[in-house]
């Protein structure tokens, strides 16, 4: 399970993140773009992945990380369910996500500090 506290910690600690309102929902950006959202009613984060990346998730769980109902999830914006997913999980679709959106210097600060 992964907190709230720990979802918003976690993207604001990447370089650069903000956090922004997004509707009902809070954001968290990168030069302006959005890499994910967090639903804190729902307890759910949605995060922006390839095509690929979206496909290798949801096969983790189906019931836990899922593609975005309709046109956005084929765009590759990606539900995870808080409660259900485990926090290496969910920082590693976080973190793919976010250097998805980034600017490639920015990414690639936060993937040499992944262990890939």
């Amino acid at each position: 399970m992964v907190t709230l506290q720990e979802v918003e910690a976690w993207a604001l600690a990447l370089p650069e993140a903000e956090q922004q309102p997004h509707f009902e929902k809070a954001s968290f950006r990168v030069k302006k773009k959005i890499f994910a959202t967090l639903d804190t009613a729902k307890k759910k984060a949605v995060v922006k992945l390839s095509a690929v990346d979206q496909s290798v998730f949801s096969k983790y769980d189906p019931a836990v990380i899922y593609p975005v109902p309709g046109a956005w999830g084929k765009q590759g914006w990606t539900a995870i369910e808080l409660t259900k997913v485990r926090k290496t999980m969910f920082k590693d679709a976080l973190y793919t996500s976010y250097a998805n959106v980034a600017p490639k210097a920015l990414a690639e600060q936060v993937n040499k500090g992944r262990s890939l």
